[in-house]
């Protein structure tokens, strides 16, 4: 099974809404080894395991217990994506929100939502994301209900929320905050809202750039379906050449897939099977010589190759340098910046006459 992962755009709108609400968002990202420029990358998706660490470290730096409540009231509304366009450019509220339920992995693959119908009103219900991600159930329940507010023209009130894990605040803040009862300790996260919202009509609705929406969302689910072959493949060359040596008749087999159509896919993909064991041959060359002290002998048996000329060979054609080189150059580059550190340590501890 391939990794889950969520948009970029959500920790693109948490970003956002942590410096609305006046919280270190560039310290909350330090927490987790990251700078503010991965969200520059075009077509991000995150590790959607990631998200009990971001909203940790979100607790750490903000110092509170409730941030995902707070910072869900700082979210920005959900604008200028494809799920956007589908609830706006369909006949009405109901059409775009099954549009969007069809399409909902391009927000998250964690992302289960199903709508109920229980007759004056319907329940959209969102199986578990965990109990330990209560942080993340309130702040994107709150960012849910902004953007349903939004599609259609604030006439969306929901008429009780539900959370799987146990209120841990006061009870009144949270119904103030979303405006309705609030129910905890329940076997799924979901709100009700009135069943004649479904049927009302969008005052954006175009026959013509719906198709073009729905086309738009089909291309990028295409997308993401090619990226998870290949996360898929990358896993089984890691776990195949733990063993011995990674060959494409071998991963087809893991896979239930024929090669032949397997290397057609990855053609599809854009990539080959070779440059993926090339890529990750040499990924893993680079992090064992830089972060480990193995013998060369030993980095030749752990990345596949049966003789040590032939993977010197590869790695200076990967590189540009040979293993030794690299694995010095990196030793020069770690002491350099230990020897700022420390610099920097001193001048901190010794701020000098004043």
């Amino acid at each position: 099974m391939a990794e889950l992962t969520d948009s970029g755009v959500l920790l693109r709108m948490a970003y956002r809404a942590m410096q609305n609400a006046g919280i270190d968002a560039d310290a909350v990202l330090a927490e987790l080894g990251l700078d503010a420029s991965i969200l520059d990358v075009p077509d991000l998706r995150t590790p959607h395991d990631g998200q009990e660490w971001f909203w940790q470290a979100l607790e750490k730096v903000s110092d509170d217990p409730h941030v995902g409540l707070h910072l869900g009231k700082h979210m920005p509304v959900y604008k200028g994506q494809v799920l956007e366009y589908l609830f706006l450019s369909s006949p009405n509220f109901g059409e775009g929100l099954d549009r969007a339920l069809s399409y909902q992995r391009l927000l998250s693959d964690a992302a289960r939502a199903e709508l109920f119908d229980e007759g004056d009103r319907v329940f959209l219900r969102q199986p578990f994301w965990g109990r330990r991600l209560a942080h993340l159930n309130e702040c994107v329940m709150m960012g849910l209900i902004k953007f349903f507010r939004f599609v259609t023209d604030d006439a969306f009130e929901p008429l009780e929320i539900h959370f799987g894990h146990a209120n841990q605040g006061e009870l009144e803040e949270y119904q103030r905050a979303f405006g309705c009862p609030v129910k905890f300790d329940m076997p799924s996260v979901g709100v009700y809202f009135d069943a004649e919202l479904l049927t009302l009509p969008s005052a954006h609705h175009e026959p013509e750039l719906l198709r073009l929406h729905e086309q738009l969302a089909s291309e990028q689910v295409a997308r993401l379906e090619k990226q998870d072959l290949v996360a898929q493949v990358n896993r089984l060359i890691a776990e195949l050449l733990e063993s011995g040596h990674a060959n494409l008749e071998e991963v087809a087999e893991r896979l239930g897939i024929k090669a032949r159509q397997l290397r057609t896919r990855l053609a599809d993909a854009g990539t080959n099977f070779n440059q993926l064991v090339a890529d990750y041959r040499c990924k893993l060359a680079k992090r064992l010589l830089a972060g480990t002290d193995e013998s060369i002998d030993e980095i030749v048996y752990l990345t596949g190759f049966s003789e040590p000329s032939t993977f010197y060979r590869a790695f200076k054609r990967w590189v540009g340098m040979t293993p030794i080189e690299y694995r010095r150059m990196k030793a020069e580059e770690d002491a350099a910046e230990a020897r700022r550190l420390a610099v920097s340590a001193g001048r901190a501890a010794d701020p000098g006459p004043g």
